[in-house]
């Protein structure tokens, strides 16, 4: 009998193994640098735009030689950036805004050991929390983690961080980061944590960063049902990280996930920052609505189809349905519709029960976004968006800004709502 020969075979697994002991054995400099200028039109974290990119990964690069170890044949690069836990090289955050979600922001990263700096404006404040790790006036019996300090020099807080937090309101965004850019270096990147559109340009946050910070540094969005308090006492709570580089998203996800927070990616940057945009709008009608003593079944239908509104307009501007349903879009917006925490429910509470929008803000000590998001929406949409009766594909966006505006009403809102024309569900699919 003639034994059929395997040499051919052999030799293939042969040449096979061979490939990969020259890749394992190569140099691990050249491996991760070759990875990241394969896809450098894309992840601007360490764009050849800026010198200052070449210090940043050598300053990393015990980071990227481990990380390549474990995930050298993951697919699309030769490299991932996935986060160790601990990281073999120190990291520092600062988070700029020390108002309740920069606080709770700060926690967060502190809690998983990283040195963590908080940037505030007043001295008094920074040396309250320094003394007794808690915020004189944001969540004053909440302790904060004792590797937070605070402080008021940008220079100091922003010249050795590794990743900044950005946590200011949106309408205060811009003028802040004037006054900051000079001082945070080229190429480190920008987590936002700000949901809302700017009234002056009627721009996201991503607008807003890329204008101010320019487009040599990569940018992160965070969104999803996450109330400051919550969070700071440790109560399960599940967020979303989009951004274009999705390396950097993973990167963040690995920093900030623990037991009781948990982050998922996304690359759709649009959907998340539409989402955080017009749940707060919803929430000033919800709350609206349960001022005016209307009941579940009202409150329900409206959030319902305030969540229709917010697909409609996110698929218009490219967000992705998955997006606009998920964590940042629907999931975000039953939070702050039904949450007693909600500063934007609780500001349509009080429109319900007959306060006029000048009032409340006087008394309020925090900024409720959705008011000023709520103009600059309807004006967003009569720019960007095409077509007949634009109020009447988004009739609650545009009553909440007539309400806000002092044209209408809450209870005439409502009952225009109720009066609207019978027509389809879904009106606007085609099957």
């Amino acid at each position: 009998m003639r034994i059929k020969s395997n040499a051919p075979f052999t030799f293939w697994w042969a040449a096979v193994a061979s490939v990969i002991a020259v890749l394992i054995c190569s140099d691990n400099e050249a491996i991760y640098t070759e990875s990241f200028s394969i896809s450098s039109t894309r992840h601007n974290l360490f764009s050849r735009k800026n010198a200052i990119s070449k210090y940043y990964l050598n300053e990393n690069s015990v980071r990227q030689m481990e990380s390549s170890k474990t995930s050298r044949f993951r697919g699309k690069t030769a490299l991932s950036m996935k986060a160790l836990s601990p990281p073999p090289y120190p990291v520092r955050v600062t988070v700029m805004g020390g108002g309740n979600f920069g606080l709770a922001l700060s926690t967060v990263v502190a809690r998983k050991g990283v040195p963590t700096t908080l940037l505030v404006r007043s001295k008094d404040v920074a040396s309250h929390i320094n003394e007794n790790h808690r915020h004189p006036r944001y969540m004053s019996d909440v302790a904060l983690p004792r590797t937070v300090r605070a402080t008021t020099d940008k220079k100091s807080a922003l010249s050795d961080a590794t990743y900044i937090i950005h946590a200011v309101p949106v309408q205060y965004t811009r003028d802040f980061l004037e006054t900051v850019k000079d001082d945070i270096p080229p190429n480190v990147p920008i987590l936002s944590a700000s949901k809302g559109i700017e009234t002056s340009s009627l721009g996201f946050m991503a607008d807003i960063l890329k204008e101010c910070l320019g487009d040599d540094r990569s940018y992160a969005f965070l969104s999803g049902p996450s109330f400051a308090r919550e969070i700071c006492e440790g109560v399960a709570t599940a967020v979303v990280i989009a951004s274009e580089d999705m390396l950097l998203a993973e990167d963040l996800a690995e920093l900030m996930s623990g037991e009781d927070f948990r982050v998922f990616t996304s690359r759709d940057v649009i959907g998340v920052e539409v989402g955080g945009a017009v749940k707060n709008v919803i929430a000033i009608a919800a709350g609206m609505c349960e001022g005016l003593g209307l009941g579940t079944n009202a409150m329900s239908g409206l959030v319902t189809r305030g969540c229709g509104e917010m697909r409609r307009l996110g698929i218009y501007l490219g967000a992705r349905p998955s997006t606009i349903s998920g964590l940042s879009g629907v999931g975000d917006t039953f939070g702050t519709c039904f949450g007693p925490l909600s500063r934007n429910r609780r500001f349509g509470y009080r429109l319900g029960k007959g306060e006029s929008p000048e009032e409340i803000r006087a008394s309020m000590t925090e900024v409720a976004e959705g008011v000023d998001t709520s103009i600059a929406l309807v004006k967003m949409i009569k720019e960007r968006c095409k077509g007949y009766r634009l109020d009447l594909k988004y009739p609650i966006l545009f009553g909440v800004a007539e309400i806000i505006e002092g044209n209408m009403k809450p209870l005439e809102g409502l009952k225009g709502l109720m009066n609207f024309p019978t027509r389809m569900e879904n009106y606007d699919e085609r099957f």
